[in-house]
């Protein structure tokens, strides 16, 4: 990792959880956050999420933490589950902070090839850090797996980011 240069991460926070849980752990958010600043520089981290009710307490936390929110209204979808797709949220975002030059390196924190283009969009300007995967390699999208890019499987860092029992 380059410290002097400065990285944001932009982190698809559904895929997060989701993919932690189905590796078997839960994420501690503010060790995730000390994780991001000290092994890749993130100065700003970007977490973007389906804003549902009852929940300002830990929007509350994740910010005191250091985390920027992104929200985005939520719907009920099929069977009363609650949607808040944020895809296109991370990439407008990440986007747009390149071509202000916010940052000179991105970590990306998914394991959704719906990013696949980002990813490739970044590596072509020399913009991405890494991509960090809340799945094993094995569950991690193909898609990004071919990009070419530089992945850390979150399960391998685990001891550093997860909520001890």
């Amino acid at each position: 990792m380059k410290k002097d240069r400065k990285s944001f991460a932009y982190i698809d926070s559904a895929n997060l959880y989701k993919g932690c849980i189905a590796e078997g752990f839960r994420v501690d958010y503010k060790k995730l956050r000390i994780y991001l600043e000290e092994r890749h520089g993130v100065k700003t981290a970007y977490m973007f999420i389906g804003f549902v009710g009852g929940n300002e307490e830990m929007y509350k936390n994740f910010q005191e933490w250091g985390y920027t929110l992104i929200f985005k209204p939520t719907i009920p979808g099929e069977n009363g589950v609650i949607k808040g797709n944020c895809d296109a949220e991370l990439v407008l975002q990440s986007v747009s902070d390149f071509y202000e030059q916010k940052y000179e390196q991105s970590v990306i924190v998914s394991s959704d090839g719906d990013f696949a283009c980002l990813i490739k969009f970044l590596l072509k300007r020399d913009a991405l850090d890494c991509i960090l995967s809340p799945r094993a390699e094995e569950k991690c999208s193909s898609l990004l797996k071919t990009v070419g890019a530089k992945l850390t499987f979150l399960p391998q860092v685990r001891d550093k980011i997860s909520l001890q029992k």
